[in-house]
């Protein structure tokens, strides 16, 4: 008999997010389940920049201060960040957070260049010590923010216990970041849909997955309108201005944190990003402010 398959539904890191596997009834679901969400539920509290007592709070209140000593976890994910910084030629930059202080997209306001120049020498991953399991923001103000990859190593993370826990049929679903755990119950693909950046109703394409992972980056997830400009909230490190090329970029590997970093690097990377997908060797989608789409 084939398990019917049961979705558990969450929010976890501003997202509506969701887990769905085979199982032989919804109380077993939900004790499979809960063990990834307590892994989200943890990642979130330990790197979310939201909670002052997360190590990526503490860390940014030590800025032009004192070095704040970092768990095994961390320090992987700092090298990891590192990493990405290099391959996307410094697009990739996770003290560039500190600019969302210039942007606020609910008020919908395009902020000075004198706003934007007296945060920019806070940007600059190049500047921050990594020493004796220890890591220092030089500059007071400097801060570190894991958004750029916190989630889909959160989706991970879930998916990789779900595994060892014997599960073989579901996803898990963070916001659209996603990885596939295997497939359907009766051994038929998962259809996902990729949402259409410019209608909110409808998607651009479906994608068949058994295993591996999925995540998008666009400029529709936050932005505002103003003189019939775009401005969405991934900013080129260098400018502090919202990049503007693609509309969208879906990439596909076998694991989410992989699939993440590379489609906002290549948001990031504006019209040389589709140089950066094709010589990633992963599939993708991605839509240029035209319309046109590219695809692997």
């Amino acid at each position: 008999m084939v398990n019917p398959v049961y979705t558990i539904d969450f929010q976890a890191m501003a997202s509506r997010c969701e887990i769905r596997l085979a199982a032989a009834d919804g109380a077993e679901a939900r004790v499979l389940a809960e063990p990834a969400l307590e892994e989200v539920r943890r990642i979130e509290a330990k790197y979310s920049r939201y909670r002052p007592d997360s190590i990526v709070s503490r860390i940014n209140a030590a800025a032009g201060v004192a070095p704040v000593g970092c768990d095994e976890e961390t320090l992987a994910l700092l090298e990891y960040a590192d990493a990405v910084h290099r391959s996307s030629g410094g697009r990739f930059d996770i003290t560039s957070g500190v600019l969302r202080k210039a942007w606020d997209f609910r008020l919908g306001a395009v902020p000075s260049a004198s706003t934007l120049e007296a945060l920019l020498p806070l940007v600059g991953w190049q500047q921050v010590r990594r020493e004796g399991g220890c890591v220092l923001l030089p500059q007071a103000g400097m801060e570190l923010d894991f958004g750029g990859f916190g989630k889909e190593y959160a989706v991970d993370r879930a998916a990789e216990i779900l595994i060892a826990q014997g599960v073989r049929h579901g996803y898990v679903n963070l916001g659209g970041d996603m990885r596939f755990l295997g497939p359907r119950p009766d051994g038929a693909e998962w259809s996902i849909g990729i949402q259409h950046p410019r209608d909110t109703r409808a998607t651009i394409a479906s994608v068949p997955f058994s295993r591996g992972a999925l995540a998008t980056s666009g400029d529709y997830e936050r932005f505002f309108e103003a003189d019939g400009r775009r401005y969405c909230h991934v900013l080129d490190p260098r400018s502090g201005m919202p990049v503007s090329y693609w509309r969208s970029v879906s990439v596909v590997s076998p694991m989410a944190i992989a699939a993440g970093s590379c489609s906002t690097t290549a948001m990031l990377l504006e019209r040389d990003g589709l140089e950066f997908l094709e010589q990633s060797g992963l599939s993708y989608l991605a839509i240029d402010q035209d319309g046109h789409i590219f695809r692997r």
